[in-house]
């Protein structure tokens, strides 16, 4: 496989990651996780091994136990993954500038 075809699969892959992020609430705020800002980075290596930094909206998060599990859940859902990992930071802290304009929107914040 040439490398371009790897880079296209590997971009393909975080696209459909991306997606799949996009189907995940916080549960407190009706805006997804990537919108909300709490998806810092995906990692995608060759073997199709996805690691993801986010983070919590806050410490105390109410969901800090369930939802990074129900990340990696549904990101190892897709057919090309064959792993995936999430970590949890709090370095930088969330805060509302992290959110798209389209979360803003939503909130009524803009």
């Amino acid at each position: 496989m040439s490398e371009v075809n790897e880079a296209n699969g590997t971009e393909a892959l975080g696209e459909k990651i991306v997606r799949v992020l996009k189907t995940i609430y916080d549960p407190e705020i009706p805006v997804d996780i990537y919108e909300l800002g709490l998806i810092y980075d995906v990692l995608v290596n060759e073997a199709n091994e996805v690691k993801i930094l986010m983070t919590l909206t806050s410490p105390n998060c109410p969901v800090a136990e369930t939802l990074p599990v129900e990340v990696e859940e549904k990101v190892k859902s897709l057919d090309m993954v064959t792993d995936a990992e999430v970590e949890i930071t709090f370095d930088p802290p969330w805060t509302q500038d992290l959110m798209s304009e389209e979360a803003k929107l939503e909130l009524g914040l803009l």
